[in-house]
């Protein structure tokens, strides 16, 4: 005959540490992506290309922020609201096509000495190498004061050298900046209300500042973006330029916002940055608590008893309160001995016609058949005699094993 195998053993679960290097795991996955998802802005390298400081492309101008950093200049790249902090600085726009009127508004209300850049440039992005552009097209003149504000460009003309050039950039009073700046296409501003302030070697001026505002403007970006660093005369040059405009020692600051690459306010960014860091923190070590005393107990929850209870129960520990409060237990053993006596007759179906003298000796029999038995009489005698609520305890436990005794363990 074949035997039956026992059934197999219930798979166990998982080991209280594993679970927990799953909580934590996933607690610091979800807390990760919650902190990029407030950072991404500025987590975001922006080397796609564009003119703008972040990209290394040929028409960015991260090379000319890499040139003044090497240098130990001050260079911020701004993606927020710059405020009176930027005084003595100058603040480099690169505006692209279809920039935002406001964001530009803004800017110009700034304290610090604004530097608008012109676009000239129009690129692909090289599918081969990220960050590099091919294929350059020259913009037209309008496409280019397009990024001005109406009020300035009205009054702005745009020239164009045609062919590459020799510059030699000088300020007022003929005073040499720099030299032997070829330049591809130069190009040069002019206009009612705009001051020349940087001219190229035939007297043309390549940076003008509106008299009603004081904005400076650029015509040509190759004069500092990356295309023009290729040659240590164009990074002198830049310098010079740079130097020129900046009226104090605040440092260079070039926007980003104008590209998209503004600091968004959102409520998890708040949440991460003082002043409500510390609410942060300490609701993080809230929930930690949380979770750890959900991992330690192990045993079902215990529900808390009500204070006073409802029903007979009450009523009962309402009156043995008041007996304790009054110190009258001890009076209470003669009842609870009469009780018991009730109980054992009931319990062994004594015939209801017997007298109480009688009834005991019945029980008193049936009790010492499972040996020798205190008589109910001396237990009677004994709870009579019950001085203290020891006496009373000592009283009870003799009654009830007599009464067990005589019903062998059933009531």
């Amino acid at each position: 005959m074949t035997g039956v195998a026992p059934p197999p053993t219930a798979a166990r679960g998982f080991r209280p540490g594993v679970v927990l290097a799953l909580v934590l795991a996933a607690v610091f996955a979800l807390s990760a992506i919650g902190v990029l998802g407030a950072y991404a802005p500025e987590l975001d390298r922006g080397d796609d290309g564009r003119d703008h400081a972040l990209s290394r492309s040929a028409i960015g101008y991260a090379g000319l922020v890499s040139l003044l950093r090497n240098m130990d200049r001050p260079v911020l790249l701004s993606r927020g609201s710059l405020g009176s902090g930027a005084a003595g600085s100058l603040v480099i726009l690169t505006p692209p096509e279809g920039r935002d009127e406001e964001a530009l508004d803004r800017l110009f209300d700034s304290s610090a000495e604004v530097l608008v850049v012109l676009p000239k440039w129009t690129a692909l992005n090289d599918p081969a190498r990220r960050g590099w552009v091919r294929g350059l097209h020259e913009l037209g003149a309008p496409q280019s004061l397009s990024v001005l504000p109406p009020h300035l460009r009205d009054t702005l003309t745009l020239a164009r050298r045609n062919g590459p050039s020799e510059v030699r950039l000088t300020a007022a009073g003929d005073r040499r900046l720099a030299g032997g700046v070829r330049v591809e296409g130069l190009r040069t501003l002019s206009g009612h209300g705009w001051t020349p302030v940087i001219l190229d070697g035939a007297g043309q001026a390549v940076v003008v500042v509106h008299r009603d505002t004081g904005v400076y403007v650029l015509s040509d970006p190759d004069l500092l973006n990356t295309r023009g660093m290729d040659d240590p005369r164009k990074a002198r040059a830049a310098l010079a330029l740079i130097d020129e405009l900046q009226a104090g020692k605040g440092g260079v600051v070039f926007d980003l916002t104008l590209h998209g690459f503004a600091r968004p306010r959102s409520v998890p960014r708040l949440m991460l940055e003082p002043p409500l860091l510390g609410f942060t923190l300490c609701l993080a070590f809230a929930v930690a608590l949380v979770g750890w005393q959900a991992m330690i107990r192990f045993a079902p929850h215990r529900h808390a008893r009500r204070a006073v209870a409802l029903g007979k129960k009450a009523l009962a520990d309402n009156t043995a309160a008041l007996v304790r409060l009054a110190r009258r237990e001890h009076r209470m053993a003669g009842p609870y001995a009469r009780l018991v006596h009730a109980q054992a007759a009931r319990a062994v179906a004594a015939p209801s016609r017997l007298s109480e003298e009688a009834l005991t000796a019945l029980l008193d029999r049936l009790a010492s058949r499972q040996g020798p038995a205190t008589p109910y009489a001396a237990l009677a005698a004994r709870a009579d005699t019950a001085r203290n609520a020891s006496d009373l305890m000592a009283v009870a436990r003799a009654l009830n094993r007599w009464k067990l005794e005589m019903t062998r363990g059933h009531d």
